[in-house]
């Protein structure tokens, strides 16, 4: 299929591009990597009047570090990002989740603003993005703002940013050395969005768990962080009956909906199976 007529605007400048947003409103759509856009246009899911191409905003490409803070420009590509030192070293579960990302032609195109906006709930970006407590920086006519990505999300294809919005920046904090890291998950096939992914952040202290972070991704309307499970392994001992226990409430706490891929039930177990892996993982890479 072809998408409807629109009209192709492609400013060389970021203030060129709010200027646009700001003449069309809600009939302006911003390409950025194209790879979700482009698709939903075909497929009639999406009637821009006006496409605003912000590929020439190079200002946007940029991986840097902000004192405790790693600073992604929301142009930079995902396949840049897979392979990046800065990233392996300050966001070493945003290059563990890389691996499961789609294929080399669309991780060459697409971009991580451009995908954080799309939402699609069995993303693995937002939910690391979740899991490292991340900021969104949106640009408008009015200035920047920041959100917390937990309030960016606020479900399928559906978040905060506004009409006369551009995603410019993602800072997430850098990557404690004391912290271990995991990120898994299951797809019919490979590169496909998953059927369930879970990412582990842990730290370990005196032979407690001082720290947890755990996301979900494939079970709802949006990537979620399992705040239950969180909350009960805080202060407890790491044991492999621990991650028993940890692993069977995380089932407990998803709901999903069965498909053509696999059924509820079946999701749950993978939920359960991929938090004890993840938790084993994280600890065997923490410093303990």
């Amino acid at each position: 299929m072809k998408p409807p007529i629109f009209e192709y605007r492609r400013p060389a400048t970021l203030k060129e591009a709010l200027d646009l947003l700001r003449e069309y409103g809600g009939e302006a759509k911003v390409l950025a990597g194209g790879q979700s856009l482009v698709p939903m246009m075909n497929l009639r899911m999406v009637h821009p009047e006006v496409v605003v191409d912000i590929n020439r905003l190079s200002e946007l490409d940029y991986i840097r570090l902000d004192g405790r803070t790693l600073a992604i420009g929301a142009l930079t590509r995902h396949q840049t990002l897979l392979e990046s030192e800065e990233i392996a070293k300050g966001c070493p579960l945003m290059s563990e989740a890389y691996r499961y990302v789609a294929h080399l032609p669309i991780r060459n195109r697409g971009t991580l603003g451009g995908n954080i906006c799309h939402s699609d709930p069995s993303s693995e970006m937002p939910a690391v993005l979740l899991a490292c407590d991340a900021h969104i920086a949106m640009a408008s006519h009015s200035g920047v703002r920041q959100v917390a990505i937990n309030d960016f999300l606020l479900g399928p294809l559906q978040t905060t940013i506004g009409p006369d919005e551009i995603v410019t920046e993602i800072r997430i904090p850098l990557h404690s050395q004391d912290e271990g890291w995991a990120f898994r998950e299951v797809s019919a096939r490979q590169g496909d969005f998953a059927m369930a992914a879970i990412g582990t952040i842990l730290r370990i202290s005196g032979g407690e768990i001082a720290r947890a972070s755990i996301v979900v991704a494939g079970m709802g309307d949006r990537a979620t962080r399992l705040s239950g499970v969180e909350q009960f392994l805080l202060k407890q001992r790491v044991s492999e009956s621990l991650f028993a226990e940890a692993s069977a409430k995380a089932a407990e706490l998803v709901n999903p909906d069965s498909s053509h891929q696999a059924s509820a039930g079946y999701k749950r177990s993978l939920v359960q199976t991929l938090v004890a892996r993840t938790l084993a993982d994280a600890v065997s890479r923490s410093n303990v």
